[in-house]
C-alpha cells in the first residue's frame, strides 16, 4: 500500500498529455513543434540568435535608389531612356532566379524586389531573358556572397554578377561612366564605398551589379568571378515587422537575449536592430571575419559584448551557438537555408522558416515557423514557460497527495492501527483523483506574467528545496485531516468504518487540493480560483463519484466501504474542504514572508 501511494504513476502519460495540447495551442499560433521535449526547453530559452530578413523584418523588399554612373537616383526617377539605368534593370533580372506570373511571386524577396520594378517600369524580366537567353551560371553561395549568369548578346557572351559590394569591390578593374569604360581608379572606389555606406546608415540592402565579357562555351568556376565592369549599386528597403520592437523589448524584460545573426552588411543590420530595439551601441556590432581568428576562450568573453553579427557564414553561426551553451545557456537559433542546418541541429532549440526554409533545415530542427515571424518564437517561449509552470504545479499536486497518503500509512502503522486503506482505494485514487485534476492543471490557462520571470537556470532540478517544502507543507495538512478523519471513525474501532472516512476524505482532500495547486501565491477569492473549466469538472465528476461510492450500498463491496450517515458524511466534506483555506492560508504567509 505505501509503494503504490508513493508513485505517481499516472505522471509520465500526463506530462505527454499535456505537452500535446501545448504542441497544439503553439501550432495555432504559426509554431510548429517537431520534438516534443521542445515545448519544455522553451521554457529556458535564454539566448535567441535570430536572422534578419523576414524574421525581424518583413521580407518585402522594394528598390529605393539606384547608384549609376556615379549619381544616385530614386527608384521613382528612374528613365529607361538613358542606356545605364536600363542595363543596371535588365542586368539586375538576368542574374535572377525569381519569377513574377500572374501576381504570384516565386523566389527569394531580394530578387522578386528587381523583377517588380521592371514590371512597374514597364519592362518584363521574361521579354529580357527571352532576348538574352542564360546559358550558364555560377549559383549563389553565402561563403562567395556572388551569383553569377553568363548570357547570349549582342556583343557575345556576357557574365553577370550580383553580390555584396565590399566582395565584388575587390574584384573590379574597370567602370561605366556614362557609354565609356575606363579604369577604375581609388576615388571611384571611394565613391562606390561611400554611396554604400549612406544607404547602409538608412537600413538599406545594397547589391552591386557588374560584367564582363567571356568567352563562348568556358566552363565557369568561381575562379572566373574577377576582371569585372562596375555598372552600378541597387539599394532595397526590407522594414522591420510592427510586432518586431515589442517582442523584443519582451524578450530582454523576459531576461532572453536577442541576437541578430545575418549576411547582411554590418551598417545595414546596426541600423535595422537599433530601430527595433536589440542594439543599443554601434561598438555592439561586428562582422564575422572579426570572429575567425579568435580562440574559444577569446570568443567567450567576446560574445558578451555583441548583439548583431554580420556578413556571417554557418561556420561562425556554429561557433556563436556552441560559445552561449559553453556558458550555460539555453540558445535557440533561426534559419532557412541549406547552409543553417549544423547551426540549428547544434541549438538547443533549432527554429526553421516555413514559408522560406529549405527541407533540409527543417529536418534539422526543433521547431518550424509558419509565418517565418521573430514574435512567433517569444510567443512560443511564452507558451513553453506556461506549460513548464503547469507540468510542475501537476507534480506537486500528485506529490503532495502521495505524501499525504504516504504519511497515513506510516502514522498507522506506527500507532499500531488497522491499514487505513485497502489496495482498491488506492487505484480509485489513481485513476480519478490523480489522473482528472493533474490534466486539469497541465491545461491551466496561460498568463504573459510568466515573462516578467528570468530564465531558469539551465542545471536547476525539478525538486528545488521550496518546491519540495511546499510539498511537505501540503501534504502534511492532507495527511493530518485524513488521519482525524479515520480517528473519527475508529472511536468505536470500526475499522472499516474509520477506512472509508479516511478514503473519503484523502479523496476529497485531493480533489479540494487542485485548486491550492493553480499558483503558489493564494489564489481563494480572486478570478483566477474560477479560470479552470477543466480543473472545476474534473472536481464535480469527482465529488459525485465519491459521493456515490460512500452512498450507494451497491458499490460498497466493490470498494471495501460501508455506508456513512449524514453526520459522517458531511464531516468527510468538512476535514476536506478545510485543507482550502488552511493551505491558502499558508501561501499568503509564505508569500509575505518572501517579500519581507
Amino acid at each position: 500500500a505505501l509503494a503504490v501511494a508513493a508513485i505517481p504513476e499516472a505522471l509520465s502519460s500526463i506530462v505527454t498529455i499535456v505537452l500535446s495540447f501545448g504542441t497544439q495551442k503553439m501550432a495555432k499560433e504559426h509554431a510548429i513543434i517537431r520534438k516534443l521535449q521542445a515545448v519544455e526547453g522553451l521554457g529556458s530559452v535564454s539566448i535567441i540568435c535570430s536572422d534578419k530578413t523576414g524574421t525581424l523584418t518583413q521580407n518585402k523588399m522594394t528598390v529605393e535608389d539606384y547608384y549609376v554612373g556615379g549619381v544616385r537616383i530614386p527608384a521613382a526617377h528612374i528613365d529607361l531612356k538613358k542606356p545605364a539605368q536600363k542595363q543596371l534593370l535588365d542586368y539586375s533580372m538576368l542574374c535572377n532566379d525569381s519569377t513574377n506570373v500572374n501576381g504570384e511571386e516565386i523566389g527569394d524577396p531580394t530578387e522578386t524586389a528587381l523583377i517588380n520594378l521592371g514590371d512597374k517600369l514597364g519592362r518584363k524580366a521574361e521579354s529580357v531573358r527571352c532576348f538574352y537567353p542564360r546559358v550558364a551560371e555560377i549559383p549563389f553561395d553565402s561563403d562567395r556572397k556572388l551569383m553569377s549568369t553568363v548570357h547570349d548578346m549582342e556583343n557575345g557572351y556576357v557574365m553577370v554578377t550580383k553580390g555584396a559590394v565590399d566582395v565584388l569591390l575587390n574584384r573590379l578593374v574597370s567602370i561605366q561612366k556614362g557609354d565609356k569604360t575606363t579604369p577604375i581608379t581609388n576615388w571611384d572606389k571611394k565613391q562606390i564605398e561611400a554611396c554604400n555606406q549612406e544607404f547602409s546608415r538608412n537600413g538599406l540592402r545594397v547589391l552591386a551589379i557588374a560584367y564582363k565579357t567571356i568567352e563562348k562555351g568556358k566552363r565557369l568556376t568561381p575562379e572566373d568571378e574577377n576582371g569585372y565592369t562596375f555598372l552600378g549599386l541597387i539599394s532595397m528597403m526590407d522594414p522591420p515587422r510592427n510586432e518586431s520592437r515589442s517582442a523584443v523589448a519582451q524578450c530582454i524584460q523576459a531576461g532572453i537575449r536577442p541576437i541578430m545573426i545575418t549576411g547582411d552588411h554590418k551598417v545595414t543590420a546596426a541600423a535595422i536592430a537599433k530601430r527595433i530595439g536589440i542594439l543599443k551601441h554601434e561598438s555592439e556590432a561586428c562582422e564575422g571575419s572579426e570572429i575567425d581568428h579568435m580562440s574559444d576562450q577569446e570568443l567567450e568573453k567576446f560574445v558578451e559584448g555583441i548583439s548583431v553579427y554580420a556578413r556571417v557564414s554557418p561556420e561562425h553561426k556554429i561557433r556563436i551557438v556552441k560559445t552561449w551553451q559553453r556558458k550555460g545557456n539555453i540558445v535557440s537559433m533561426t534559419g532557412d537555408g541549406v547552409n543553417d542546418a549544423p547551426a540549428l541541429k547544434q541549438a538547443d532549440i533549432g527554429v526553421a522558416m516555413g514559408i522560406t526554409g529549405s527541407e533540409v533545415s527543417k529536418d534539422a530542427s526543433s521547431m518550424v515557423l509558419t509565418d517565418d515571424n521573430f514574435a512567433t518564437i517569444v510567443k512560443a517561449v511564452e507558451n513553453g514557460r506556461n506549460l513548464y509552470r503547469n507540468i510542475k504545479n501537476a507534480i506537486q499536486f500528485l506529490l503532495s497527495g502521495n505524501f499525504a497518503g504516504i504519511l497515513a500509512v506510516l502514522y498507522a502503522s506506527v500507532a499500531a492501527l488497522p491499514v487505513p486503506f485497502a489496495p482498491v482505494h488506492l487505484l480509485f485514487i489513481n485513476l480519478l483523483t490523480d489522473s482528472l485534476p493533474a490534466i486539469a492543471l497541465g491545461l491551466e490557462p496561460h498568463t504573459d506574467k510568466v515573462m516578467e520571470e528570468k530564465p531558469r537556470p539551465v542545471n536547476e532540478s525539478i525538486l528545488t528545496k521550496d518546491f519540495l517544502v511546499n510539498i511537505g507543507i501540503e501534504g502534511f495538512v492532507i495527511g493530518v485531516m485524513t488521519m482525524i478523519a479515520f480517528m473519527v471513525g475508529y472511536r468505536d474501532h470500526n475499522a472499516l468504518l474509520a477506512s472509508t472516512m479516511a478514503f473519503g476524505t484523502l479523496c476529497m482532500s485531493r480533489l479540494v487540493h487542485g485548486f491550492n495547486c493553480k499558483s503558489n501565491h493564494p489564489v481563494l477569492f480572486t478570478r483566477k480560483f474560477f479560470d479552470n473549466v477543466y480543473l472545476i469538472g474534473a472536481f464535480i465528476l469527482g465529488v459525485i463519484l465519491m459521493t456515490c461510492v460512500m452512498t450507494i450500498p451497491s458499490l460498497h463491496t466493490l470498494f471495501k466501504v460501508q455506508t456513512l450517515n449524514m453526520q459522517q458524511l458531511f464531516t468527510v466534506y468538512g476535514l476536506a474542504l478545510a485543507n482550502l483555506p488552511l493551505i491558502q492560508l499558508l501561501k499568503a504567509i509564505r508569500v509575505r514572508v518572501r517579500i519581507l
